[in-house]
């Protein structure tokens, strides 16, 4: 069963920065990436990486997160520099697999203080 597992999450003042990381058992996937919620809101895309390497960003962290893989761990990761209050929430790890729905984390918190 493939199973995304996320860690990374925790408190930061803004400014600050975090890594996120997601570890996917298996062998063969398709696009990763991550979506987050907020309190009280549904949740919304983050960012996106394909098999080769390219990635796509939502408008609000473009410029601020950075998302990358290393397929030889089978793992994805968000650098979230700059972060803001707004960017509170949990935060997702997907993954797409071929011929499979796709498979999602159970979620990490994290909290930006103002």
């Amino acid at each position: 069963q493939v199973q995304p597992v996320e860690s990374g999450g925790g408190l930061v003042p803004a400014g600050g920065s975090l890594r996120l990381s997601c570890a996917v058992s298996g062998s063969v996937f398709n696009a990763m990436g991550w979506y987050r919620q907020a309190p009280g809101k549904q949740r919304a895309w983050v960012a996106t990486i394909g098999t080769s390497g390219n990635t796509n960003y939502a408008d609000s962290t473009k410029g601020r997160f950075t998302i990358s893989r290393d397929n030889a761990k089978n793992t994805v990761y968000l650098q979230m520099n700059s972060l803001k209050p707004e960017d509170t929430a949990v935060y997702f790890c997907f993954v797409d697999l071929p011929y499979a729905p796709r498979r999602w984390g159970q979620g990490t918190q994290v909290t930006v203080s103002s």
